[in-house]
């Protein structure tokens, strides 16, 4: 596999930022199919292939994976800062289109993510599901609602308040339990979750499964012994992988 770090100019940003990208070294002849692999709340592009073995895992299927920095964004367009979601599902795609030789087709295009990358891949599948064969969450943050009403620690209320101002998460299109109800499971690319049982998200985790059965939305849900912590996601990252490149 090629690893490269690309550095490149984000108009909707207004700044230079960052992505960690994976491509295969063997030409098959078609382009290869793309996963969009997305980071936590204090990690950054590099995480991923810093703190797990992804690029082995992505070599055994022939797989590029894309790995965009998002700082600590929700990969949402912050009330009174960046716009991390227009340049997440417009402006990203786009760049690596135009540097990257990849496949555009949906069944060859994939998301995940673990933490707050965990619900960026959910919220990017369920408002776009035509972009995506399959999509993968671990240990996500996936009831923002909850966090935004309930959790107090200080700099969670200020990361938040931050991103959100006074915007309400609930009942909107950045509410995944919402946008759960409100969507059509026949549209929805394929779905996979799992969570460590001793993680700390992990009611959030089984409140988007009970929404997913409540909803008829299909779901490969697990949970098992794990933390919140890089030796859980990598040991998961193999399993998530076979599951996206699966045929429907």
């Amino acid at each position: 596999m090629a690893l490269i770090r690309c550095d490149f100019d984000s108009e909707v940003l207004e700044l230079r930022t960052s992505m960690t990208v994976l491509l295969p070294d063997h030409d098959s002849g078609d382009p290869p199919p793309v996963l969009y692999l997305l980071h936590g709340l204090t990690d950054d592009h590099s995480a991923w292939s810093r703190f797990t073995s992804v690029e082995r895992y992505a070599a055994a299927h022939g797989l590029a994976v894309v790995m965009p920095q998002v700082h600590r964004s929700f990969y949402a367009n912050e009330a009174s800062g960046m716009r991390f979601w227009d340049f997440l599902s417009a402006e990203l795609p786009a760049t690596v289109r135009q540097f990257f030789r990849v496949s555009q087709r949906r069944e060859d295009t994939f998301v995940a993510g673990l933490s707050m990358g965990g619900y960026g891949a959910m919220k990017w599948a369920l408002r776009e599901p035509e972009r995506f064969a399959a999509a993968a969450t671990l240990s996500g943050a996936l009831d923002l609602a909850y966090i935004q009403e309930h959790d107090r620690r200080p700099h969670m209320r200020a990361l938040v308040e931050r991103v959100f101002a006074d915007r309400v998460v609930a009942g909107g299109d950045e509410d995944l339990l919402h946008l759960l109800r409100a969507g059509d499971p026949a549209r929805l690319p394929r779905l996979m979750l799992r969570c460590g049982t001793e993680d700390h998200l992990l009611a959030q985790n089984r409140r988007f499964v009970a929404a997913c059965q409540a909803t008829g939305v299909q779901l490969d849900a697990d949970f098992g012994p794990g933390e919140h912590a890089w030796d859980y996601w990598d040991a998961q990252l193999p399993a998530v992988i076979d599951f996206l490149m699966r045929k429907r």
